[in-house]
């Protein structure tokens, strides 16, 4: 009794998937001698290399600002940050004080 509460028959409502998606049959073969047309104007031989160029030109700019920092010896360097992180959080952490949540803060 309790599995018949849980199962419906009521299909009133329901279309068959075949009904609203797929392919359909027009009754004719589709002319593939017409070209499609275009959905929007095409670029013009040197409207494509201007744009080209700026893309190009764009993209020099920005990597000649230096880029990443060069290191000689990466693992001592993020040792060296590793042991001074910590003590500069808690310098940062300590240095802001709400004097709303710490009466002693000045």
């Amino acid at each position: 009794m309790a599995i018949a509460g849980c199962s419906s028959t009521n299909i009133e409502g329901a279309t068959p998937v075949a009904a609203t998606d797929g392919p359909k049959n027009t009754g004719s073969y589709p002319n593939l001698n017409i070209p499609p047309q275009a959905a929007a104007e095409q670029f013009t031989e040197a409207e494509k290399n201007a744009k080209l160029a700026q893309l190009k030109a764009e993209a020099q700019a920005q990597g000649s600002k230096g880029g990443a920092v060069k290191v000689a010896n990466p693992a001592a360097a993020l040792n060296t940050l590793a042991k001074q992180h910590g003590a500069d959080a808690l310098k940062e952490i300590e240095a802001k004080c709400d004097p709303a949540l710490d009466p002693a803060c000045k």
